[in-house]
């Protein structure tokens, strides 16, 4: 994982972004921040579980899908499959430790 502090490609309103083997952040005081790039780890898990442009292409159909059914972009975010995972477990700093493969699956 390799962490960089560019905070013109993080969207506006959010602390990081990945795109493996990358995370971006918008403030440079999140680099020791434990919980959110443990929250980025997981997505990296993912997006190799998914060969990275599939996760992409998931994330994408999911929240179209998420946006029509609860009309609130946001909402939608959250509810993604991946993001339920990594919110559920990012407190839990030895979660990839013992991760089985494809566990978001348990999210949708």
């Amino acid at each position: 994982m390799i962490v960089l502090v560019f905070k013109y490609v993080v969207p506006k309103g959010f602390r990081g972004f990945t795109f493996f083997p990358f995370v971006f952040l918008s403030d440079k005081k999140d680099k020791s921040h434990a919980v959110l790039l443990n929250h980025e780890r997981i997505h990296i898990r993912q997006q190799l579980e998914l060969l990275l442009l599939f996760f992409f292409i998931w994330y994408g159909i999911e929240f179209l899908v998420r946006w029509i059914q609860f009309k609130n972009r946001r909402e939608a975010y959250y509810n993604i499959s991946f993001e339920k995972e990594a919110y559920a477990n990012e407190h839990d700093l030895e979660y990839l430790k013992n991760r089985k493969m494809y566990s978001f699956f348990k999210y949708m």
